[in-house]
């Protein structure tokens, strides 16, 4: 939680962008995973948490465009609650900490709503779309359609651009990430199962007083974008890629990407696809800054990937013709990265036509339309940089069969590589005033980095 400075001038700041009506944040509740007192982990909603800063479930907030106003509307915990979670601060001493001066039952939530105009966001969960039919009388696409564009407008462009406590926040999850990822690439060896490298990726997670971000991606089939099953064996002359990030206690996320080699070193031909990977990537990262589109960040990782694996005779043609067409998606078929804060894929229920295209269409291109974020960057922006190279064997085959950019792809050549498997690295970086700056400390990435972490040597 930060001061109460800081969330009454966010609410302030998106109060006098709406003008009229109310503004209604609701909160998360608890979900339960097989019968009501055993739950998931709770997880607040993150707009929730931007605006108001408590963490704790079945809350609501609405801010009065009109009386300016904001009010948390909560029900007291009894007894019974303390009987199972100790004594807890009242709700007004909850609410005056974040500079909210104002609360109300939940049961007079539907009366005080009446009769106004409503703002609400896009709901991404199905109890909170019933919940907000039963307040404002509608039925579920209805919810659905009321959802204000003007409210998602105004938290998009707030939540986008981080404040200096934030980034903070950020870097802190950063730095718990990177001793996740140094200790998964110590750890793979042959015989170990990938259960036992995510549990202990965890394990850090948890220990640092956060938990995981996302479910860890932590696999031999580094080809399969996103792989969770975590059942398999690591094996001699193979590879193991680990996606895995860490949130901190106030919700704050981070989303890293490494990928080693199970032996001691990389062989040769591990070795030229994996450094093509990282020349893609810094590749990338020499192109951000502000006023620069995400979507040139993309194709200039695409760039170096293609002109890459046409030096090795996989590809063919003309660069520039090759990426119109699309031809890289053979390789590459996802984005070069996100938007990161709250979210790992930072306000992603907002829309990414928003998040990410400021309001621009979104391409239809295989590959194209993966990626996510394709806006020009601000300063205070916070993205993920992850190009990738994978040779999916079911997506060569459908390519093959239907010759679909014959023109610029040696398939004789590709099919050469259907066993390799896919690589990834990925670091989290901050867009400022003059370019960028990568977050947290450094974790390795280089072949020769990774192969002296292996060795026992490193950070």
């Amino acid at each position: 939680m930060f001061d109460r400075a800081t969330y009454i001038s966010r609410r302030t700041a998106l109060t006098e962008r709406l003008g009229h009506g109310l503004v209604l944040l609701p909160g998360n509740a608890e979900s339960p995973m097989n019968y009501a007192d055993n739950c998931y982990p709770f997880r607040q909603d993150s707009t929730f948490l931007y605006y108001c800063g408590l963490d704790q479930p079945d809350l609501a907030a609405v801010l009065d465009l009109d009386a300016g106003t904001a009010t948390v509307y909560c029900d007291e915990l009894t007894i019974d609650h303390v009987v199972w979670m100790g004594d807890l601060p009242t709700i007004a001493e909850r609410a005056a900490a974040v500079g909210v001066d104002r609360t109300r039952p939940l049961a007079d939530l539907a009366a005080d709503l009446a009769g106004r105009q409503v703002h609400y966001l896009p709901p991404y969960r199905a109890e909170t779309v019933l919940w907000l039919g039963e307040l404002l009388g509608r039925t579920p696409p209805a919810v659905h359609d009321g959802a204000s564009l003007d409210l998602v407008r105004g938290v998009v462009d707030q939540r986008a651009v981080k404040e200096p406590a934030e980034i903070v926040e950020i870097e802190r999850a950063v730095t718990t990430a990177v001793a996740m990822h140094t200790t998964a690439i110590r750890m793979a060896r042959p015989g170990l199962v990938e259960a036992e490298i995510a549990a202990e990726v965890e394990r850090i997670a948890a220990a640092a007083g956060g938990r995981l971000s996302f479910p860890v991606i932590a696999t031999i089939h580094g080809e399969i974008l996103h792989n969770h099953d975590h059942g398999n064996t690591l094996t001699a002359g193979g590879l193991f890629l680990l996606d895995a990030g860490a949130e901190t206690a106030g919700g704050y996320c981070s989303d890293l990407s490494s990928t080693c080699p199970v032996s001691p070193l990389f062989d040769d031909r591990q070795r030229t696809i994996y450094d093509l990977q990282v020349a893609s990537q810094e590749a990338a990262v020499a192109t951000l800054g502000p006023g620069v589109p995400n979507r040139d960040v993309h194709f200039a990782a695409a760039r170096v990937i293609f002109d890459g694996l046409k030096d090795l005779g996989v590809f063919k043609g003309d660069t520039d013709e090759a990426l119109a067409a699309g031809a890289h998606a053979m390789v590459f078929p996802c984005g070069v990265g996100h938007m990161m804060g709250l979210d790992v894929h930072d306000m992603e229920n907002l829309g990414e036509e928003w998040v990410g295209y400021d309001g621009k269409a979104k391409s239809t291109q295989f590959g194209l339309k993966s990626l996510r974020l394709a806006r020009e960057l601000e300063p205070g922006f916070v993205l993920t940089v992850e190009p990738g190279i994978y040779f999916i064997p079911q997506l060569m085959d459908l390519w093959h069969e239907r010759g679909h950019c014959a023109e610029f792809i040696d398939f004789d050549e590709l099919d050469k590589w259907r066993d390799w498997g896919g690589v990834r690295n990925e670091e989290d970086f901050l867009i400022t005033a003059d370019g960028a700056r990568r977050l947290g400390p450094a974790k390795p990435v280089t072949a020769d980095e990774i192969e002296e972490l292996r060795a026992g040597g490193g950070a």
